[in-house]
């Protein structure tokens, strides 16, 4: 039986990414990472306790206008991020 690892996409090109799961020391490299893994059109679905600033400049330097970020919830302990390749 073989894996279709593309039967993991969600039917709108969404993928989850929660970054409380993630040890603090990796979470940007596994965040980049993730990133760079989508394809155009697709978004990453982000969850954390607190709101990135410091990493949504880095994100803004490295992407530029290649990534769109868009906030779904900003409430403390409760922060949702769609950021979406372009």
């Amino acid at each position: 039986m073989s894996h279709d690892c593309s039967a993991t996409l969600t039917q709108d090109l969404r993928y989850p990414f929660d970054a409380r799961c993630v040890a603090k020391r990796f979470r940007h490299a596994a965040i980049f990472g993730a990133l760079d893994a989508l394809n155009p059109g697709e978004t990453m679905s982000f969850v954390n306790d607190h709101d990135p600033l410091p990493l949504l400049a880095q994100l803004q330097q490295r992407y530029g206008d290649g990534i769109a970020i868009n906030y779904v919830a900003r409430e403390p302990g409760n922060i949702a991020i769609d950021f979406m390749r372009k």
